[in-house]
């Protein structure tokens, strides 16, 4: 038994694997492959992945692994015509700490993800192909016709087993009857297995067996015409400049080599295929590399080496029907395939995984309701539509850009591909419903109740919602910060406890919902959520500014031996919710935070309207979701919306009398206070 099943290591497995271990939920994550995985289609992460990989810890490693995006030489007939870089204009901001992609190796970004999850103690069980879903009455959903009966039988009697010892371990008798079977092939000694979870997660795949066993439509396209080969190759030394990603785009074809990161003659090699006779696209062969090398590049066919990872890719444009059945997920490619324009496949699915690996975390420790689930599919599966949409817009104008000499790969690049704008204006989840943007999905203007994808398929209303009055009554403008649903913006600031930079997404790393007090007003607010919530899964933090006397401590800050603490475990490495006490409170030394939350302009206008007596009260509370998403913002002294929001996203806190939804497979010990922390929540 365990709390959750991830089938498929690739990046969207893995870091949803990471988030939930490190929540010290019991995951256990399988692949059909023997040995882990290898391809040589994603070429690293955007600004938004590299912010997640931040908040799980390993972005350092990645960084150093990988390389700056390549300027981008450009060739026509064997000679250079154009030179580009899209990133020339590009910089870090004080919201955005990553400005462009960063351009690493998927298997190694896999392994960077895997030593992450070792040190939770979760490795990744390998040659474990799943072939059966049955899912228990309580959870709704398609039941897999082709589950081998002795999987349901043995879990029935496992289950009468574990009858008497439900109370003993906390879950009960009906949580134990809360599950998935997930029936396993035979493995190479001929024997098969039967695993119980609470949830699975299926992160296997455009050829999804998970969503095949559900029966969940993917429709699409699939287009025979647009077919490029892959692979990686060797170069001889000094065949070309490792500088570049060299791209030769002819009228006969096209060939382009990118120096993969971390090789010292390693090139990700792309390109139209031979054809044979009829016109029909040819496998991808070593020798048929070197022939295309010198057909395009002129140079000579014995520079490539070796050749591995050979693949052919075809456009593929599919969108599952629903991302969720019963206790049963999609997640990545197992959901949505995309046009390779933009390179935002993988990127999606790892933002799919940041999405909900929270929720299932705090429904399986207990603290809130299971209907928080239901808003995974709300949120990702309109993104997942207008990402379709993104990349067959993007892979048009590539397609159309390629046909001039001096056009190449660079027309797929626009801001839209970073994924900073990625937001949920429209969703539940976003508490102040006045926006004239809330209540509508991406495309809120062109497909008010349905998403269309670019296939053709009209997908159902239940990805939207209707507009809803704010608590308060009071709507926000563009010009006062970011909505909920939008990303929470960074900004650099200073730890009021040691006097050390940091940054707001600092703040918010680890696995906990995150207060932002700004002004005076708000230190009732963060003393009350502080008292309520400490160490249940929420932290308060109050930003200051440069101006301001900060006086005593209150309830929500942390005192000076946390602060170094904190520091401590920053300098080592360490995320989670053992590296930051419940609050901390930070200094807006150069007005970054009060810019980017637009607090500066509400604080003002405050003290305009009330004089003396609403100076008082000036102040702005803003909870930040643990995916970095704002849930909500609102006046210092409007505590009820903060206490419902807090409610129905983390239960009443330490009064919360919701029994954990758990299973008796431990955590790891090496982790005892993280893991303690959530299961007391």
């Amino acid at each position: 038994m365990t709390d959750v099943l991830v089938v498929g290591a690739g990046p969207t497995g893995l870091v949803l694997a990471c988030d939930l271990a490190r929540r010290g939920i019991a995951v256990r994550i399988v692949d059909r492959s023997p040995v882990p995985p290898r391809t040589s289609r994603a070429k690293g992460p955007n600004p938004r992945s590299l912010e997640i990989l931040d908040d799980l810890g390993v972005a350092e490693a990645v960084l150093a692994a990988g390389s700056a995006p390549l300027p981008m030489l450009k060739y026509r007939d064997r000679a250079p015509v154009a030179q580009a870089d899209p990133w020339a204009g590009s910089a870090p901001s004080p919201d955005a700490a990553y400005d462009r992609a960063w351009l690493v190796a998927q298997w190694r970004l896999e392994e960077i993800l895997r030593a992450r999850l070792a040190g939770y103690g979760v490795r990744v069980e390998l040659g474990r192909e799943v072939v059966g879903l049955t899912q228990s009455p309580d959870a709704p959903g398609t039941q897999s016709p082709d589950a081998p009966a002795e999987a349901e039988a043995g879990a029935r009697a496992e289950d009468g087993a574990r009858a008497g010892a439900g109370a003993e371990d906390g879950a009960g008798a009906d949580a134990e009857a809360s599950r998935v079977v997930v029936a396993f092939a035979e493995d190479r000694r001929g024997e098969g297995a039967v695993l119980r979870a609470r949830y699975v997660v299926g992160c296997d795949g455009a050829h999804s067996s998970v969503r095949k066993l559900l029966g969940i439509g993917f429709e699409g396209t699939t287009r025979e015409d647009q077919v490029m080969v892959c692979g990686d190759v060797e170069l001889a030394e000094d065949a070309l400049d490792r500088g570049l990603w060299h791209q030769w785009f002819d009228e006969d074809g096209a060939v382009m080599l990118c120096p993969i990161p971390g090789t010292r003659t390693g090139w990700w090699f792309q390109a139209g295929p031979e054809r044979d006779g009829r016109g029909r696209p040819l496998a991808p062969t070593a020798d048929g590399f070197r022939r295309l090398l010198a057909h395009h590049t002129g140079l000579p066919g014995q520079a490539l080496t070796r050749a591995e990872l050979l693949s052919t890719y075809r456009v593929n444009v599919r969108m599952a029907d629903r991302f969720r059945a019963g206790r049963v997920f999609l997640a990545g490619d197992a959901a949505h395939v995309h046009a390779i324009a933009g390179g935002l496949g993988m990127n999606t699915g790892i933002q799919d995984a940041f999405n909900l690996g929270w929720k299932l975390g705090e429904v399986l420790a207990g603290r809130a309701d299971p209907e928080l689930l239901d808003t995974y599919e709300e949120e990702r599966l309109p993104v997942a539509a207008r990402t379709l949409d993104l990349t067959s817009e993007r892979l048009r104008a590539t397609l159309e850009a390629i046909r001039r000499p001096g056009g190449g790969l660079d027309s797929a690049i626009t801001a839209d591909t970073t994924g900073l704008g990625v937001g949920y204006r429209w969703s539940s989840l976003a508490a102040d419903r006045t926006h004239p943007d809330a209540g509508a999905h991406p495309d809120a203007h062109t497909h008010p109740a349905t998403v269309t994808d670019p296939t053709g398929v009209t997908h159902p209303d239940a990805r939207t919602r209707p507009g809803a009055t704010h608590p308060t009554g009071a709507p926000l403008t563009p010009d006062e910060g970011p909505q909920p649903g939008d990303r929470a913006p960074d900004a650099p600031c200073t730890e009021a406890a040691t006097g050390a930079g940091t940054r707001l997404h600092r703040v918010f790393a680890g696995p906990r919902t995150t207060v932002l007090g700004f002004g005076p007003g708000s230190a009732a607010v963060l003393d009350e959520v502080a008292a309520t919530y400490g160490g249940t899964g929420v932290r308060t933090c109050r930003v200051y500014a440069a101006d301001e006397g900060r006086g005593e401590n209150r309830a929500g800050e942390q005192s000076q031996e946390q602060g170094e603490e904190q520091s401590a475990d920053r300098h080592e490495g360490r995320t989670g919710a053992a590296a930051w006490p419940p609050g901390c409170a930070v200094i807006d030394a150069e007005g970054h935070a009060a810019a980017a939350y637009g607090t500066g302009a509400s604080a003002r206008a405050q003290a305009s309207a009330g004089g003396a007596a609403s100076g008082a009260r000036t102040g702005t509370i803003v909870v930040v979701r643990p995916d970095h998403h704002v849930g909500l913002r609102v006046p210092a002294d409007d505590a009820r919306s903060v206490r419902e929001y807090l409610r129905r996203l983390h239960g009443t806190g330490h009064s919360a009398a919701r029994p954990p939804e758990r299973s008796s497979e431990r955590s790891p010990d090496r982790f005892p206070d993280m893991v303690d922390a959530v299961r007391k929540g």
